[in-house]
């Protein structure tokens, strides 16, 4: 049977999970693929650490461009991560025609435009199937699965480090540094937890889906992004009263012909699918034109779903190499004027607003004349009782009005006297 030979760079978690799958599934890859998929040679900067794994100490090397330059092999898997050294490997196998598997978001959301072109112009490919949700085969359902669709919509809950502290906050009540701290404790979150929790890895892969949804590289920069850093867990409960869960969610759309693509704190109802995605799962809703609404639900993260979804992609390299053609749709679009992104200001939604006003007469009367002002109209009020003249919270629901509307508004009204904290604003997502 024919060999693909296959080049690892990174031996971390992810690359000896992967390394774990082809010695336990390999020859079953074989028997479906016609091809047998063989791992030549493994570069890692640490040589020495246990994986878990056993590998033929003879594959092991800390030069990764001597395993890209290698005649025997045919596909390189780049699980290195960052922005810059692998950026340069990848480039160096693609001007090589070897195609690429990888797992990197950040690269990928940051310099794609770049390394899709590169494979097009050595007429090669780059596989990512592992960048976006894990185990969930999101990347091939847009890029084949819903190629026939113009796609209306895209909601994901992508990070499964703040799904879990957010499942947390709400079942047991619990504040969110304490979670944070069980996240950690637990494997879930990083000891730096910055690129989780302020929503900057929902981002990234937010930004490789608008790509592939629409056909053309969606900049990082135009990615309005919020995580839920200290979101308080009265807000958690205020919102399961209301009927609602809060979900970090990467929100995509087309309307009017332009992209809204960002990623925000969001209250889900409860009766969608979607709200009842827990703990570290993650979950993509695609709304196509022909197809309607399919959901994708699974692990997001971790080494064996990562190494699941990374030896597919060697799977699809080997059927391609067998085939002796590329077989699969391009990743940008062919031609077409690319549409606009949206402005973070011309993007609508309905918003909760809790607010600390001082209990007297008149006072809601203020800011309901501000919000009108402003052009948003009120659609519920929720106070729980207090004393006159202390300052309580007061739950405002808005109907739906344009960001630029709300900014206005929620600057005027923290500036007044009978204000004593800055207003918590969270957007209501309800799903078209």
């Amino acid at each position: 049977m024919k060999e693909i030979g296959i080049g690892l760079l990174g031996f971390g978690t992810v690359g000896a999970g992967v390394v774990e799958g082809l010695q336990k599934n390999g020859e079953l890859m074989a028997g479906r693929m016609g091809i047998r998929p063989v791992l030549r040679k493994i570069a890692d900067v640490d040589l020495d650490r246990d994986r878990g794994v056993k590998v033929d100490r003879s594959m092991l090397t800390a030069d990764a461009a001597s395993v890209i330059d290698d005649p025997s092999v045919q596909v390189i898997v780049e699980l290195i991560g960052g922005t810059r050294v692998a950026k340069e490997f990848i480039l160096r196998a693609l001007k090589l025609g070897k195609p690429v598997v990888t797992a990197n978001k950040a690269l990928l959301a940051e310099h794609g435009e770049e390394i899709y072109k590169a494979a097009e112009a050595n007429k090669t490919e780059v596989f990512f199937e592992a960048s976006v949700a894990g185990g969930i085969p999101i990347i091939k359902a847009l890029r084949e699965g819903l190629v026939a669709n113009q796609i209306q919509s895209i909601y994901g809950i992508l990070n499964g480090t703040c799904n879990y502290i957010l499942t947390r906050m709400e079942q047991e009540r619990l504040p969110f540094d304490q979670v944070l701290k069980a996240a950690q404790e637990a494997g879930y979150a990083e000891a730096e937890p910055s690129l989780d929790i302020d929503g900057i890895d929902t981002a990234h892969k937010a930004v490789i889906l608008a790509s592939l949804a629409y056909g053309f590289a969606v900049p990082m920069k135009s990615v309005h992004v919020e995580g839920i850093r200290g979101l308080a867990p009265e807000d958690i409960a205020n919102a399961g009263a209301m009927g609602y869960r809060i979900k970090l969610l990467a929100v995509i759309k087309r309307v009017n012909g332009e992209v809204e693509v960002r990623v925000n704190p969001t209250l889900v109802p409860h009766g969608h699918m979607l709200a009842s995605v827990g703990g570290v799962f993650n979950a993509v809703m695609v709304a196509g034109d022909v197809a309607g609404e399919t959901l994708y639900y699974g692990r997001g993260a971790g080494r064996s779903a990562t190494s699941s979804a990374v030896l597919s992609d060697v799977a699809d390299v080997a059927r391609s190499i067998a085939a002796g053609a590329r077989c699969h749709v391009p990743l940008m679009a062919q031609g077409g004027k690319p549409p606009a992104i949206r402005s973070i200001g011309e993007i609508k939604s309905r918003s909760y607003l809790r607010l600390s006003l001082i209990d007297r007469p008149g006072v809601l009367a203020l800011v309901a004349q501000v919000l009108g002002r402003n052009g948003i109209s009120i659609a519920s009020v929720m106070q729980k009782e207090a004393r006159s003249g202390e300052h309580v919270p007061v739950i405002v629901v808005t109907h739906s009005g344009l960001e630029k509307q709300f900014q206005a508004a929620i600057s005027e009204i923290d500036r007044l006297d009978v204000v004593g904290a800055p207003t918590v604003r969270l957007r209501i997502e309800d799903f078209g």
